[in-house]
């Protein structure tokens, strides 16, 4: 349980702000995915210039970076817990930033997963 490791501040948001930055990635990922119009190589390779995408991959790669420095303080089963965040995060996202829809059973899920990495972790 986190409330017997003695945890920096840092380590703490690096918990909580790694689920939000994968989640914010996984919008890009979506943004940037509406230039495809087939798997061809013409299009991957408009992909690979998308700046929204490479802005995604840059987000991942640095967040990755960061929670590689989590999972030297925290053991991995306790810090893993936190990327369900990305479950409820990436659905809020994605109704704010690109217009879609969610409902009463994603909130009662929504509010399972807290509870359970309330469970989990404190």
């Amino acid at each position: 349980m986190l409330k017997s490791l003695a945890l920096p501040v840092w380590i703490w948001i690096a918990l909580v702000g790694t689920p939000f930055a994968i989640s914010i990635g996984q919008v890009l990922f979506k943004i940037s995915s509406r230039s495809l119009t087939s798997m061809d190589a013409e299009n991957l390779f408009k992909l690979a210039l998308n700046p929204v995408f490479i802005a995604a991959l840059v987000l991942y790669g640095g967040v990755t970076v960061v929670w590689v420095f989590v999972l030297r303080m925290v053991p991995l089963s306790i810090a893993y817990t936190f990327m369900a965040l990305t479950f409820c995060i990436v659905p809020i996202l994605s109704v704010w930033l690109l217009g879609e829809t969610i409902g009463i059973r994603f909130i009662i899920g929504g509010t399972f997963i807290l509870a359970g990495l309330l469970i989990i972790n404190v």
